[in-house]
């Protein structure tokens, strides 16, 4: 159940790069996912959730413009990996090994990133315009990663 978790919080930073990291690290300041490796207790901090939720909403906002490049340009694609494995990592906690979540992760952040462009490139065309579009990806990965935080156990 926690690699499958750590694979769907991936698909998450696949739609949006920061959104993920943005409620894991609030997850796991309210107690709601134990962090018990020393590498990413960082994330529990106050600042963290802070800074990481300004990040989200600069993306969810710097989306919007036609001029946002591309997820799969090697800097954002890269990026939507690293966040990814880093989500994945956190996700499971100790009863898993970080790399197997690291990996879940990251693998989740490559089908979400190609498989989000595909499915927000469709839903502009079915609407006309890309803004519906993108609204419905940035619901579809706040409630996403929402969700999937609050199913660990």
């Amino acid at each position: 159940m926690i690699p499958l978790l750590a694979l769907l919080i991936g698909i998450v930073t696949g739609l949006r790069a920061m959104t993920a990291p943005a409620v894991v690290s609030w997850a796991a300041h309210l107690g709601w996912i134990p962090l018990t490796h020393d590498g990413l207790v960082w994330l529990a901090h106050p600042w963290a959730h802070r800074i990481l939720t300004a990040l989200a909403v600069a993306e969810l906002v710097a989306d919007q413009h036609p001029s946002t490049p591309s997820r799969t340009v090697p800097v954002q694609f890269g990026t939507r990996i690293l966040a990814g494995a880093l989500c994945g990592a956190a996700l499971c906690g100790d009863q898993w090994t970080l790399l197997i979540g690291s990996v879940a992760g990251a693998a989740g952040a490559v089908i979400g990133t190609l498989g989000g462009r595909a499915a927000r490139a469709r839903l502009a065309g079915a609407f006309g315009s890309d803004r519906p579009a993108a609204l419905i990806e940035d619901a579809v990965a706040i409630a996403g990663a929402i969700l999937i935080v609050r199913m660990i156990p």
